[in-house]
C-alpha cells in the first residue's frame, strides 16, 4: 500500500504527523506477546503497520493485528498487489521493528532473501530497523545465529540481546523475549534519534545502577535512596545505539532493560566482584550506582532487639571499596573509559572536581541531591566533568536525556 502521511490534531489544534512503524512479527511461541509492543506503540501516538510472516498467523490471527492496529494485515506480497505494498511500506516506515524474531528471519534478513512480505519490507526500508529475537538458547548461541547476527549489526540494524528465563517448555536460559514495555522503550528512543546510526554498536558497555544495601541483622541493613532510574536509562539508551549491554543492578526491583545481560547484586561487595569481572570485556565502564561508603564491622546473625532500660552500643562501621577508583586506576582493557557519578548535596561543582581527581575516571556526572530531588525522580540536571577539564552542563529533563548525553561525549572520546 502506498505510505501516506497519517495527521492526527494535537490539544492546540495543530496538525501532527504520525510516526509510521512497522511491526513484523515471525513465527514464534513469543508472537501473543508483540500484541502488547503494538498496543504501546498505537496507544503513544504511532501508526503501526503489521507485517506477520505466515508462520505468525498460525500463533496469532490476522484479525487480532488488524483489529489492534486499524490497518491491514496479509503476509503476502500477492495482496492488493496494485498498490506495490512490499515495496511501499518499507520505504514510507519511520522505524521497522521485528518481534519476535526467530533464528529463520534472521538468517533470512542477513542473507537478503525476499520470500514474503516482511522481507521485501526489510530490504526496502531506509529508516532504523530493530530486531528483538526469541528463540531457544541453543538457536541463539549456534555459530550461524551469531554470525547472521554480526552481518546484521554490521550493517546498522539493532539487534537486541535476548533475556533469560522461562523457554518453550520446560526450558531455561538466554533466548527469550525481552519484556514488551522495554522492548517499546528501545523502539521509543530509536525513534527519537531518527536516521542517526548506532553509534555504539560493536562497543561493550558496563553499568551499575541502583543503591547497594550493607546488611546489618537478619532484618535491617544501611542502604541509600537510589532507585537506579538514571543507570537504566543509560541502559536503554546504549542499548538503543547499538552496544551490547551488561547491567549491573543493586536492589532496584525494575524489570530488566531489553538487550542488557542483567546482573543482580545486594551489596557493595558483592557489586565490586561483578564489576570487576565484567571490566575486562568492556569499552567503557559506568558507575551509576549508589555505593556505600560504610558497611557494619560485624553482621548480626539474629535480629538485634532492644532491651528494656539499656542503650544500644554503637554500631562501628568500616569502609568499603572504592570501586570506581580501583577500576580507573586498573583499567584492565586498553582504551577503556570509565564514567563516575557523584551525588552532592553542597558546593556540588567544587566537591565534583576533586573527586573527579581523587577518582581518576575520565568523566564525572555531578549533580545535587536531595529530598524530593533526583533519587526517585523521572527527571535529573546535572554537569558532566571531563578529565581533561570540559564542562558540559545538562539542564533539567528527563534522564534518559542526560543519558544521551554521557553517550555522546563518550563516543567522541572513543574515537
Amino acid at each position: 500500500m502506498e505510505a501516506k502521511d497519517v495527521v492526527i490534531v494535537g490539544v492546540a489544534g495543530d496538525a501532527v504527523d504520525k510516526p509510521r512503524v512497522v511491526l513484523g512479527v515471525s513465527g514464534g511461541i513469543a508472537a501473543y506477546k508483540a500484541c502488547e509492543l503494538l498496543r504501546r506503540l498505537a496507544e503513544s501516538g504511532h501508526d503501526v503497520r503489521v507485517v506477520p510472516t505466515a508462520s505468525a498467523l498460525r500463533f496469532v490471527g490476522a484479525a487480532t493485528w488488524s483489529a489492534l492496529s486499524g490497518n491491514p494485515v496479509s503476509p503476502e506480497v500477492w495482496t492488493d498487489v496494485h498498490e506495490v505494498p512490499h515495496v511501499r511500506i518499507g520505504q514510507g516506515a519511520d522505524l521497522v521493528v521485528v518481534a519476535p524474531a526467530t533464528a529463520d528471519t534472521l538468517a533470512r534478513a542477513a542473507h537478503g532473501l525476499a520470500d514474503d512480505l516482511l522481507t521485501n519490507t526489510l530490504l526496502t526500508a531506509r529508516c532504523p530497523v530493530v530486531f528483538a529475537p526469541a528463540m531457544h538458547t541453543e538457536m541463539w548461541e549456534h555459530p550461524a545465529t551469531r554470525e547472521n547476527v554480526a552481518t546484521l549489526r554490521r550493517r546498522g540494524a539493532v539487534v537486541i540481546d535476548p533475556a533469560v528465563g522461562r523457554l518453550t517448555g520446560a526450558d531455561t536460559g538466554k533466548g527469550r523475549l525481552p519484556d514488551p514495555g522495554e522492548i517499546f522503550e528501545v523502539c521509543r528512543r530509536v525513534l527519537a534519534r531518527g536516521a542517526a546510526v548506532p553509534d555504539l554498536a560493536g562497543r561493550h558497555v558496563v553499568i551499575s545502577a541502583g543503591g547497594t544495601r550493607e546488611p546489618l541483622d537478619p532484618v535491617r541493613y544501611l542502604g541509600n535512596r537510589s532507585s537506579g532510574k538514571q543507570g537504566y536509562a543509560l541502559a536503554r539508551t546504549a542499548a538503543a545505539r547499538g552496544a551490547r549491554v551488561t547491567l549491573i543492578e543493586a536492589n532496584t526491583g525494575m524489570a530488566d532493560p531489553a538487550g542488557a545481560d542483567v546482573v543482580h547484586v545486594g551489596s557493595a561487595r558483592q557489586l565490586r566482584e561483578a564489576v570487576l569481572k565484567a571490566a575486562p570485556g568492556a569499552d567503557v565502564v559506568v558507575m551509576a550506582a549508589a555505593v556505600a561508603d560504610f558497611r557494619p564491622a560485624v553482621y548480626a546473625e539474629g535480629k538485634i532487639k532492644k532491651k528494656d532500660g539499656q542503650e544500644q552500643a554503637p554500631i562501628a562501621l568500616v569502609r568499603n571499596p572504592d570501586i570506581l577508583a580501583e577500576i580507573s586506576a586498573a583499567r584492565p582493557r586498553p582504551g577503556q573509559l570509565v564514567v563516575g557519578f557523584a551525588a552532592e548535596t553542597d558546593e556540588v561543582l567544587a566537591n565534583g572536581r576533586q573527586k573527579l581527581r581523587r577518582k581518576g575516571c575520565d568523566l564525572l556526572v555531578v549533580n545535587e541531591v536531595g529530598e524530593h530531588r533526583t533519587f526517585g525522580s523521572e527527571e535529573n540536571e546535572a554537569v558532566v566533568l571531563s578529565a581533561d577539564g570540559g564542562e558540559t552542563p545538562v539542564p533539567r529533563g528527563p534522564k534518559e536525556g542526560l543519558a544521551d548525553t554521557v553517550w555522546d561525549l563518550v563516543v567522541a572520546r572513543l574515537g
